[in-house]
């Protein structure tokens, strides 16, 4: 079985900040793969489905994001899943927005998720970091990534997470080039794209409409009953007079 991980912080004031890309990028998953609703559990919110024929199961920590390895050491030790199996999906600052890549091992990169995962249970696990771009000093950084994306990267955000979302199969099949190729290839404009990926999602559109509809009824999924996708809901999600 595999785990995917996406970090965030929980709550509505955090819902659409920059640190959460990692929470919207599973509820994305979690909506286009048909996974179960999110439930509570091992101190997060857990959905869980198949991906290449293989369960899977997708894990928010609720623990805040410096605490994100309690949840994920929780969950990892009652499937007893080894590293190898473990996917976590989170912001990275030393990338572009947009730009995604893909490692196992190494450091946190100062990544308060990831320095507490590899506390709690060993460094030796696939990373998938998506950029969002560095405020320019150091000094600037804890504010930026607890702000809120600008209403101007909700078109490359939705599209980006949705593309993440439908690529995890070929991840989990094809290893990270296959993984990353098939995201350059699914952001072409859709006339450019091979014929294996230019169907219409229509089983997705109903779905995102209505998690549009629920997130503008209710707020977020960052309560205490997640809901999703996120991206697909970005533009409700979005704060409608911020200036950046």
């Amino acid at each position: 079985m595999k785990l995917l991980v996406g970090l965030g912080n929980p709550g509505l004031q955090y819902a659409r900040n920059r640190h959460n890309i990692g929470f919207h990028t599973v509820d994305e998953i979690q909506s286009r793969h048909g996974f179960t609703p999110w439930r509570d559990r091992f101190q997060g919110w857990v959905a869980t489905g198949t991906l290449n024929d293989e369960k899977a199961t997708l894990l928010k920590p609720a623990t805040y994001m410096n605490e994100s390895g309690r949840s994920v050491g929780e969950a990892m030790r009652y499937f007893k899943i080894p590293l190898d199996d473990l996917i976590v999906f989170y912001d990275e600052l030393d990338l572009a927005p947009a730009k995604v890549r893909v490692k196992t091992g190494g450091g946190a990169g100062g990544h308060n998720g990831i320095r507490s995962i590899d506390a709690h249970i060993g460094n030796e696990y696939q990373r998938v970091r998506i950029g969002i771009g560095h405020p320019g000093h150091k000094n600037l950084v804890s504010r930026y990534v607890l702000s809120d994306f600008a209403k101007a990267d909700a078109e490359w955000l939705e599209l980006l997470i949705g593309s993440i979302a439908d690529a995890v199969p070929t991840l989990l099949k094809d290893g990270s080039a296959g993984f990353l190729n098939e995201l350059v290839l699914r952001q072409k404009p859709e006339t450019e794209r091979p014929d294996r990926l230019k169907s219409a999602q229509k089983k997705s559109s109903k779905a995102t409409t209505e998690a549009a509809a629920l997130v503008k009824k209710t707020g977020t999924n960052a309560g205490k009953k997640p809901v999703g996708p996120m991206a697909a809901a970005l533009k409700a999600l979005l704060p409608k007079t911020r200036k950046d």
